[in-house]
C-alpha cells in the first residue's frame, strides 16, 4: 500500500512539473512574442503593398507601388520606409518604387553585426536581384546618402542615376572637428554617442521619446507631426534589438570611413542630384558628393530643415521628378 501511494505521489508531482514547464515555456514564448512585436506604420500609401523578402539571412521589409523603371528609396537615421510616405504616389506614376527599412532599422532584420556600408549596399543589391531588378534609380537620404554613395561605387552596373541628400561622406570629405561650436554640439553629438558599445542603449532605453524626440526636433526647421513621431519612437522602443539595431550604423563607422577611403579612387561617373535643405546643410551634400563623382548637380530646397521629404515634401518630389525624368 505503502509503495503504490509513494508511486501515485511520484507520478502526480511529475506530471505537476511537466505542466507547470509546459505553462512556464508558454509564458516566456508570449513574452519573447510581445517583446519582439513590430509596429506597422499608421498606413501605406494609396497604390501600396508591403512585404517581406528573404535575401540570404536578413529579411528585409519593402513597401512596393507603381510602374515603370526601378526606383529605390533608402531612409536615413533615425527613421524608415514611412519617411518617403509623402512623395512615394506622385512618384509612382512614373516609377516602380521601391522603399525598403535598412538592415537593423523598421521591419527589417536586426542582425548583431553587418551594418558597414558594404555590407549595406550588398543587401540592396540581393533585394533587387530577388525582386528581379536589374538596375535601379537610387535616393538616398542621411545614413541613407552613404549607403546609396556604396552601392553606386561598389556595384556601378546597378545604378542608373543617384540621388544624395542630407549627409556628408565620411573618409571622402575630412572628418570634422572633434570640438565644434555649441550649437553644432548640439546637433551632432549623436555622430559620437551612437557609436558607444553598451552606455547608448542604457541610457536611451526607457527614455526613446525623450531621445528620439530631441533628434527629430533640433534638425527640423518645421516640426515632424506628434503622431509621425510617435509611430517613429514606438518602433525603436519596441524591442532591444530595434534600439540596438538603430545604432548598428554608427557603431560600424570606422570600417565605413575605412571603405570610402577606398571607394573615392573610383570616382562616380553617373549622374548625381545633390540635395540639402536650406535650413540644415545647405550646399553641404554637393560639395560631399563632387570629391568622389564627376557628374553632380545640386538643390538646396529654401526653408527646410534636415527631413526634406516630410519637410517639404512638394519641393522635394520638384527636385526627384526634374532630375529622374530628365
Amino acid at each position: 500500500m505503502r509503495s503504490s501511494s509513494r508511486r501515485r505521489s511520484s507520478v502526480a508531482r511529475h506530471a505537476l512539473a511537466a505542466v507547470l514547464a509546459v505553462s512556464m515555456a508558454g509564458v516566456l514564448a508570449n513574452a519573447a512574442q510581445a517583446a519582439e512585436r513590430p509596429v506597422r506604420a499608421p498606413q501605406l500609401p494609396a497604390g501600396f503593398s508591403d512585404k517581406y523578402v528573404q535575401t540570404g539571412d536578413l529579411r528585409q521589409h519593402v513597401v512596393i507601388g507603381g510602374h515603370g523603371p526601378a526606383l529605390l528609396l533608402v531612409h536615413g537615421w533615425p527613421e524608415n520606409w514611412y519617411a518617403w510616405r509623402l512623395v512615394m504616389p506622385a512618384l509612382a506614376k512614373n516609377f516602380r518604387v521601391i522603399a525598403v527599412d535598412q538592415r537593423g532599422m523598421g521591419l527589417s532584420g536586426k542582425p548583431r553585426d553587418g551594418y558597414d556600408t558594404r555590407t549595406l549596399a550588398n543587401d540592396l543589391v540581393a533585394l533587387m536581384d530577388a525582386l528581379g531588378i536589374e538596375r535601379a534609380a537610387v535616393v538616398g537620404h542621411d545614413t541613407g546618402m552613404l549607403i546609396s554613395y556604396a552601392l553606386a561605387a561598389d556595384h556601378p552596373d546597378r545604378v542608373t542615376r543617384l540621388v544624395v541628400a542630407e549627409a556628408v561622406l565620411p573618409g571622402v570629405a575630412e572628418s570634422p572637428p572633434l570640438f565644434l561650436p555649441t550649437d553644432a554640439t548640439a546637433r551632432f553629438f549623436h555622430l559620437m554617442f551612437n557609436q558607444l558599445a553598451v552606455l547608448n542603449e542604457q541610457l536611451v532605453r526607457g527614455r526613446e521619446d525623450l531621445f528620439f524626440r530631441y533628434e527629430y526636433d533640433i534638425f527640423a526647421a518645421k516640426k515632424l507631426p506628434a503622431d509621425v513621431i510617435r509611430y517613429y519612437v514606438d518602433g525603436f522602443a519596441s524591442s532591444r534589438k530595434a534600439l540596438s539595431g538603430s545604432f548598428g550604423f554608427y557603431r560600424a563607422l570606422p570600417a565605413t570611413i575605412a571603405q570610402n577611403e577606398q571607394r573615392k579612387a573610383r570616382r562616380l561617373t553617373l549622374p548625381v542630384l545633390a540635395i540639402g535643405g536650406g535650413a540644415s546643410l545647405g550646399e553641404g551634400p554637393a560639395e560631399a558628393i563632387r570629391l568622389a563623382a564627376d557628374n553632380v548637380q545640386s538643390v538646396v530646397i529654401p526653408g527646410s530643415g534636415h527631413w526634406l521629404a516630410e519637410e517639404a515634401p512638394d519641393q522635394t518630389l520638384a527636385a526627384l521628378t526634374a532630375f529622374l525624368t530628365s
